[in-house]
């Protein structure tokens, strides 16, 4: 089980149909999440058989190749490393992958079979991270024809695999980052400003890999699975330009506090000074295979597929969910409302990822604040549930994955004395759910596909 509170979080409903719609709901989670771990996805996708490897109809022959290197980075890459070691075994030359720190028990570095697992951090990067880029690249050395690179891509990979170009420090990219983040900039926006300060994102790693032949097996946590934008797109021609996150910073009123070695650099970038990143038609690219083993999409589906089972009548509504977070809940929080003047017992699944524009001082994530918008509006709505979370475990600044809400969460927070509105005003979600004892707790899941809230309206 994932949800380590479920029978918790089901009592608190406050009575017998809220009950069953919070129990139905998480069960749907716990399936969605199911379905999206690393090691299950691995092995739907790839195959063996004698000396070729199989990926979606592709065939790899690895008896051609003097070296089969794995990299990569995310955080998803441990899992993702072990299933890749179970298939290869002996075949795989040796690896090293940055995985997050709290997935490696404490130890500064781990093996699976050939592969070190190396610890790193997200959201923001840090030195451990740029070590472990470092020793990829070592690794590497000077590729030829005759080496097979498996490289292991998942959500988080960002900040997991940090590598700064010249003439910006780490310290500079966290500082970027951080703001950006608080700004409530969209993952898009927030790669693309990323990207032109890499050495390694945008393209990067792919110029570095040349002209050995390059798997990418890729863990989606972007929109729309654009693998320009996932990890920042390493392995992937960057259309954006130096312009672009110009723009970006301005917009978020951001440019003129940057530190000045970041500011420098994009000035270079913007005037032509130092190369733009790798773009669409490089030969750099020509030896990349991109193959997207998982996404948002699938755990939905298996809500979905959860739902049906359970007798529900459910609707996808959408994979691609965006926009200020309490505001997207308080739409849906809406469309809950309508839906339970129709058919009942019916159910609604969501995906995609929101954002917060950080105001307050206090702590949150956009899950929460999806799920207080949503209370909004279906306050008073018997027989109603919503569960949303981040599919990796953890919800903005909290070691939440998420929240529970129902038609009851207004009035209870009420004789608790917390002001929805008050709460929201602070960016305060996790002090209001941890009141209500309605945070649900995963741990990290070891798997990222965005976010994912399943909706029951109950008998």
């Amino acid at each position: 089980m994932y949800i380590k509170n479920a029978p918790d979080l089901i009592d608190n409903g406050q009575t017998k149909a809220e009950r069953v719609a919070r129990g139905v709901s998480l069960d749907a989670i716990e399936a969605a999440l199911a379905s999206v771990e690393p090691g299950r996805l691995m092995r739907s996708k790839l195959r063996v058989r004698d000396d070729q490897l199989i990926v979606e109809g592709r065939k790899i022959d690895l008896s051609r190749f003097r070296r089969i290197l794995v990299i990569g980075g995310g955080k998803a890459a441990a899992p993702m490393a072990e299933a890749l070691g179970s298939l290869l075994g002996s075949r795989i030359t040796a690896g090293i992958v940055n995985a997050p720190s709290s997935q490696l028990a404490g130890r500064e570095m781990i093996r699976v079979g050939a592969v070190k697992l190396h610890r790193a951090t997200h959201p923001l990067p840090s030195k451990d991270g740029q070590e472990g880029v470092r020793e990829m690249l070592d690794l590497v050395g000077t590729p030829t024809p005759d080496d097979l690179v498996i490289c292991l891509i998942s959500g988080g990979g960002s900040s997991l695999m940090p590598m700064p170009r010249e003439g910006v420090s780490l310290e500079d990219k966290m500082d970027v980052t951080r703001s950006l983040l608080r700004a409530g900039v969209t993952i898009q926006e927030l790669n693309v400003v990323r990207k032109h300060l890499s050495a390694l994102k945008g393209g990067w790693l792919a110029e570095r890999l040349y002209p050995a032949v390059v798997l990418s097996l890729v863990i989606s946590d972007v929109v729309g699975n654009r693998l320009d934008s996932i990890a920042s797109g390493p392995l992937y021609p960057d259309p954006s330009t130096f312009g672009d996150a110009t723009r970006i910073l301005r917009r978020y009123n951001l440019w003129e506090s940057i530190p000045s070695g970041v500011a420098a650099v994009i000035r270079k970038g913007v005037d032509g000074k130092i190369p733009e990143t790798p773009k669409p038609g490089s030969r750099f690219f020509r030896k990349v295979s991109n193959v997207i083993i998982g996404g948002n999409e699938d755990a939905c589906n298996a809500a979905v597929r959860r739902l049906r089972s359970a007798g529900q009548r459910p609707t996808l509504l959408t994979t691609s969910c965006e926009g200020e977070a309490r505001f997207a809940g308080m739409f849906l929080g809406s469309i809950l409302v309508y839906a339970g003047t129709r058919t009942r017992p019916t159910s609604r699944v969501v995906g995609g990822e929101t954002t917060v524009t950080v105001g307050g001082l206090g702590r949150g994530g956009r899950n929460q604040e999806f799920a207080l918008g949503t209370a909004l509006k279906i306050d008073g709505n018997r027989g109603v549930a919503m569960v949303s979370i981040g599919t990796d475990g953890l919800d903005g600044s909290t070691e939440a994955a998420g929240a529970v809400v129902d038609g009851s969460t207004i009035r209870r927070a009420a004789s608790l004395g917390l002001s929805p509105e008050e709460i929201l005003a602070q960016n305060d979600t996790f002090r209001f759910f941890e009141k209500l004892g309605d945070l649900v707790m995963t741990g990290p899941t070891g798997t990222n596909v965005n976010d994912i809230s399943v909706s029951v309206i109950a008998v």
